[in-house]
């Protein structure tokens, strides 16, 4: 039985977005049956409209849904993804996680497989912390967390991080090791999830 799996992600530049389309990819190409979601932007217009590639950014994903917290019922899986900020959670995804409290207090959100990936401007620009800091989130959530690990070539070729994708800013857009990397992990957490549910049938 195939796994439903969301992908639920904030961009401001949209290095995360090409990342979190091959986290949705990846996901698809393994069976599953997958949202692809932003977290709302909390930054004023008037600020995007000044950055050049914030603003083409925004006008590009305008079409994928926001997440909600029903989304997180609907799953059986979830992939977040974020920039780095000072080596932490983006606000914009901070703050749709800090919506979850009544679901954690419920219990809904236990036993959930779950994984990150982000991107960052340099790097050690933060991207592992940034990774383990949402880890900490789930796991107050008593998910089941699914990292990389070295279980696949495309985590090596990608700089080696074994928490979750990443990706830095020094070219345009993700290498295609570092896509690679972000379809593998879709794949992988949609695998691993298809397992749980079969289980539980």
């Amino acid at each position: 039985m195939p796994a439903r799996v969301a992908v639920i992600y904030y961009s401001s530049t949209g290095h995360v977005h090409q990342l979190a389309r091959e986290v949705h990819d990846g996901a698809r190409e393994a069976g599953s049956e997958v949202r692809l979601l932003r977290a709302a932007e909390l930054a004023p217009q008037s600020v995007i409209d000044g950055e050049p590639d914030w603003y083409a950014n925004q006008q590009a994903t305008k079409d994928i849904p926001e997440a909600a917290l029903d989304d997180l019922l609907w799953a059986d899986a979830y992939v977040f993804g974020t920039p780095t900020r000072y080596g932490n959670v983006s606000a914009q995804l901070k703050q749709f996680l800090d919506t979850t409290g009544g679901l954690w207090f419920e219990g809904k959100l236990a036993d959930k497989i779950v994984s990150g990936f982000t991107s960052a401007d340099e790097t050690h620009g933060g991207q592992e912390t940034t990774i383990t800091s949402m880890y900490n989130v789930f796991m107050h959530w008593g998910a089941i967390i699914v990292p990389l690990g070295y279980t696949d070539g495309v985590v090596s070729a990608a700089g080696g991080n074994p928490y979750g994708a990443s990706s830095t800013h020094r070219a345009s857009n993700p290498t295609k090791e570092e896509l690679a990397a972000a379809h593998y992990q879709g794949r992988r957490v949609a695998e691993t999830a298809a397992r749980f549910v079969r289980g539980r049938v």
